[in-house]
């Protein structure tokens, strides 16, 4: 089972589990999520009586769709949720219209090119059905009031008295994180206390939903109603309030506010959920104090523009499961200070980002409200870092570090069905079962995919640990050049000229290339010379 249930006293030297995660929001329960489907005992507290019910964070980008599609929730996503509606800004008897958001370009190489809409309640009820599929039970109104960690565990002692052991705790508990002050670790940034919107999810009568409603009002008192996905007519509702205005979130004070403001036709009414909101600009100092590791708000916070905070937090997530794993299987913990030189600058990018969009956003300004593909989160690439050096090998479009792009395979793929080992242990897809490589890339592994006759040589006499991530290894393509126009643009999207073998990391960024020659099945000629960068890629991605 990936979670070990023993609520017991946590004495010395046994286990609840190997890792804790503190807080159950979208960011918790994605990590719960990937460490379950690893076979990784893993246990999830969360300070409220219940899963959260707003719609705070409503927008996900199509990298964290991506991310989505690897832990098999895209499909139920997209379902679950809908197309962003397009702006409408009324003034007086007028409504100016706008699409807030870009398309992504086709040669980015994803099948989620969009945004999608869907509110925060939905996404975390998605992942918490997912984690509790595999038996992971979250422990609701399990309060974490103390922290401690030596050489071998940590301890986190609950407030009703519980001692919950493990090898790990990672933090995904918010802004006011338990754990990152446990950790020691400064959030340096500011709250600005006079910039102030009350956030309110209910229905309105009078208003449609085929737009995105903003009415611009003077001294910082504008107002928002955004259509939610559903049959019940929801809307997210957001009321700029200045420093100095009361603030009464019962119905009858809020219905009066958005008459008084967008119109006495509209009524308000069944509200399910009501905030006020205070913009946080910060970033953690580190991600990681020994066993303790931060995730999400908990390392870094943003203001609402541009819909980067839960996405970023999420990608933390998939960034540190498999590093995670690796660990927990014998390699060094040294692995785990890749992920804050990973992700940090990734948070650091996306707080000026925000922060520029915010103050569009408090302009009310239709160039201030429109988003691009730096929003996407696609362009990501951990190039230079410490798993992607800069003078590893690259093709002509693909470094080390870049995310993988997806594309159609060959049909003659596709109707064969591939090859794959993992490990010592050989498995083969089922014919027709796989049509992109997103679809091999799926799952808690990583993949190697061979390009041309010499690469599938040196493909199967690529070592890997037994231990650890498994390797699956696919030779898509067992020729150069390319014979049909879909190899030509598979070709393409990965810039392979020569016979060459890609390594692709479990969350989808590329963690080695190995370019080959067609030779003699002799480990001295060019096939048994490429099977030395791959050694050095797996001392770095799987020091098992």
């Amino acid at each position: 089972m990936p979670e070990c249930n023993d609520t017991g006293s946590g004495a010395a030297g046994a286990l609840d589990t190997a890792v804790t995660v503190i807080g159950a929001g979208p960011v918790g329960l994605a990590l719960a999520l990937d460490l379950a489907r690893r076979g990784v005992p893993v246990r999830v507290v969360e300070r409220d009586e219940r899963r959260f019910q707003g719609s705070r964070a409503k927008g996900i980008q199509p990298r964290t769709l991506e991310v989505l599609d690897d832990l098999g929730l895209a499909a139920a996503a997209r379902a679950a949720g809908g197309a962003y509606p397009p702006m409408g800004l009324h003034v007086g008897p007028f409504t100016k219209a706008w699409q807030m958001h870009a398309t992504a370009p086709d040669s980015i190489g994803t099948p989620y090119p969009d945004v999608l809409l869907l509110p925060q309640y939905a996404t975390t009820a998605l992942l918490h059905d997912a984690v509790e599929r595999l038996g992971v039970r979250v422990d609701f109104g399990a309060r974490a009031v103390e922290i401690t960690q030596d050489e071998e565990a940590c301890t986190v002692r609950l407030e009703d008295g519980r001692m919950l052991a493990s090898r790990y705790v990672v933090g995904a508990d918010g802004g006011s994180s338990t754990v990152r002050k446990a950790a020691g670790i400064a959030f340096e940034g500011t709250t600005d206390e006079t910039d102030r919107m009350i956030l309110v999810d209910a229905t309105v009568d009078g208003l449609s939903h085929d737009h995105w409603h903003i009415w611009p009002r003077l001294r910082g008192r504008s107002i928002a109603a955004c259509p939610l996905p559903g049959e019940d007519g929801r809307f997210q509702i957001m009321i700029k309030i200045r420093a100095d205005d009361p603030v009464d979130l019962t119905g009858p004070a809020l219905a009066t506010l958005l008459r008084r403001r967008a119109g006495t036709s509209l009524t308000l009414r069944d509200i399910t959920w009501s905030s006020v909101f205070r913009p946080n600009i910060r970033l953690a100092e580190r991600y990681r104090n020994g066993r303790l590791l931060l995730c999400g708000d908990a390392a870094h916070v943003h203001t609402p523009a541009g819909a980067q905070g839960l996405n970023t937090g999420v990608q933390d997530a998939h960034n540190l499961g498999w590093k995670l794993q690796q660990v927990l299987a014998g390699a060094d913990d040294v692995l785990l200070d890749s992920y804050e030189l990973e992700r940090r600058p990734v948070a650091a990018q996306v707080l000026g980002r925000s922060t520029e969009l915010y103050e569009g956003l408090r302009r009310t300004r239709p160039s201030g409200l429109t988003r691009g593909p730096d929003e996407h989160q696609l362009g990501i690439s951990y190039f230079g870092g410490p798993l992607a050096p800069a003078d590893a090998p690259c093709t002509a479009n693909l470094r080390c570090g870049d995310r993988a792009p997806d594309a159609p395979l060959p049909e003659a793929m596709r109707r064969s069905g591939s090859t794959g080992t993992t490990g010592a242990t050989h498995t083969t897809a089922t014919p027709g079962s796989a049509s992109r490589l997103f679809d091999l890339y799926r799952g808690p592994h990583f993949t190697a995919l061979a390009f041309g006759a010499g690469a599938a040589t040196a493909l199967d006499r690529l070592p890997w640990p037994t231990g650890g991530v498994p390797l699956h290894r696919h030779a898509v393509l067992t020729h150069t050049p390319p014979r049909t126009p879909d190899e030509t643009a598979l070709l393409a999207a990965y810039g392979i000229t020569e016979d060459t073998v890609v390594l692709i990391r479990p969350d989808g960024y590329i963690g080695d290339i190995m370019h080959t020659a067609e030779a003699a099945d002799d480990d001295n000629g060019p096939a048994g010379r490429a099977t030395s960068p791959g050694a050095s890629a797996i001392a770095r991605l799987a020091p098992v």
